[in-house]
């Protein structure tokens, strides 16, 4: 994926008044096969808990990514953030991680953890901003088709 000039954008905390705008951003670049995209009762029903964080990334006005984290003491969880592939390569993912890490710092988290899929292309991305692989959950993603993939625990290393 060839990479070209970030975006300038917006990155606001939301709620569920962009629930819409958020399933329409993982429905686009979550690939169905793997079974890691959330459904919306999943969202919705997480929103309103405490420690719970949704971000949306506009450019031009536009929701183009969003990251959903947790926050519970000294941890913090980045739980799903993703892209619209419209916008891929321009640096919306990487802003988008980076003010995860930054808004969980300033409320305390020393612990910041993820999951993610092996063979995600989002494994470079974490391990460019510190994040080591911690550990393995075997067959954890199950996909459309039953095939079963593991899941990698990632760790912020700095």
């Amino acid at each position: 994926m060839s990479s070209t000039a970030p975006f300038a954008l917006t990155i606001v905390r939301a709620g569920g008044d962009e629930l819409d705008e958020v399933m329409a951003i993982m429905g686009a670049a979550f690939d169905r096969l793997f079974g890691e995209a959330w459904t919306r009762a999943q969202v919705a029903g997480i929103l309103p808990m405490t420690g719970v964080t949704l971000l949306v990334a506009r450019h031009g006005g536009d929701a183009i990514g969003f990251s959903l984290a947790r926050r519970a003491a000294d941890e913090a969880e980045l739980l799903l953030i993703a892209v619209h592939p419209d916008a891929a390569g321009h640096g919306v993912g990487g802003q988008l991680l980076d003010r995860f890490v930054a808004d969980q710092r300033a409320a305390g988290a020393s612990h910041l953890h993820l999951e993610v899929r092996d063979g995600n292309p989002a494994v470079f991305l974490y391990r460019s901003r510190g994040f080591a692989i911690a550990g393995r959950r075997s067959n954890y993603y199950r996909g459309t088709d039953g095939e079963l993939f593991d899941a990698l625990t990632m760790v912020l290393s700095r």
